[in-house]
């Protein structure tokens, strides 16, 4: 099934769905993940801290997919913010992947404490000026986060990654974003074990077209703008997953879900202001 693309603000594209990896490993892992690309997606999202670079390398590999037709995602983890050491994580990143670039890369969390997120993007708008990424990011961006590093580099990212779900729609970021020209990605677009299946919004939805209710969620995602990266080892949940270009929701579905949201409805209390990973 064909999967619409967007353009990003540096001349590349991405799908408007992709594939989330975290924690899938090991053979069966790869196996969930070559089941994704046989299905149909074609943006693939890992990071060094899921710790299955190595999975979705083969994973490609046994697809038999020509490269160019796929948009690889991976993610430099806060240990690695200083300037060398994002240039050394990179390289690794690449070569557990078996990959010669990648499509987007970006910084998994800011870890403002830590305070050298702005010298792990210089390091990214190098390795993007060598061709070892086509596209740079971040995840987890705060406004503040996004205006320190383009005012140092002069480079906005293409992408933040951020939490993203009906009881957690984001609404100010998604504006900041845009403002930027920046493409918004949904991390947990479904709201993982809290998704909202059985609220009326989106239960209602399912039923007058026929779909599911995930299926309901990830096409609110998408007439959102956003890219939503959901997440399953089942063929067919990963059929379903993709399968939202065929309905629409109406202007009043789509805020009525949006109103589900929570001011404490992160799933984790992930506040990028506070929240370390190293």
């Amino acid at each position: 099934m064909a999967t619409p693309t967007y353009e990003l603000n540096d001349g590349n594209t991405l799908p408007a769905i992709g594939f989330g990896t975290y924690p899938l490993r090991g053979d069966e892992g790869v196996a969930a993940i070559r089941s994704a690309i046989e299905v149909g997606y074609r943006l693939v999202d890992t990071a060094v801290n899921y710790g299955n670079e190595s999975e979705v390398g083969e994973a490609i590999r046994q697809s038999g997919l020509p490269r160019d037709e796929l948009r690889v995602t991976s993610k430099i983890p806060g240990r690695h913010h200083g300037y060398d050491d994002a240039v050394r994580s990179t390289h690794e990143s690449l070569e557990r992947l078996g990959l010669e670039y990648l499509d987007l890369h970006l910084i998994h969390w800011p870890n403002p404490r830590l305070g050298r997120y702005a010298e792990a993007w210089s390091a990214l708008v190098d390795l993007q000026k060598e061709g070892l990424v086509r596209s740079i990011g971040v995840s987890n961006f705060s406004p503040e986060h996004l205006e320190r590093i383009i005012d140092d580099s002069g480079v906005t990212p293409a992408v933040n990654q951020v939490e993203l779900h009906p009881y957690f729609p984001q609404a100010v970021m998604r504006d900041v974003n845009e403002g930027y020209g920046i493409r918004t990605e949904s991390w947990s677009p479904l709201g993982k074990r809290q998704a909202p299946f059985t609220e009326g919004p989106v239960a209602g939805a399912a039923e007058r077209y026929g779909v599911t209710p995930g299926q309901v969620i990830l096409r609110w995602q998408v007439q959102l703008g956003a890219i939503p990266i959901p997440k399953s080892a089942t063929p067919e949940r990963q059929r379903q997953n993709l399968d939202v270009f065929g309905f629409e929701l109406t202007a009043e579905e789509v805020a009525a879900i949006s109103g589900l949201g929570r001011a404490d409805g992160r799933l984790f209390g992930g506040d990028p202001d506070t929240h370390e990973e190293m």
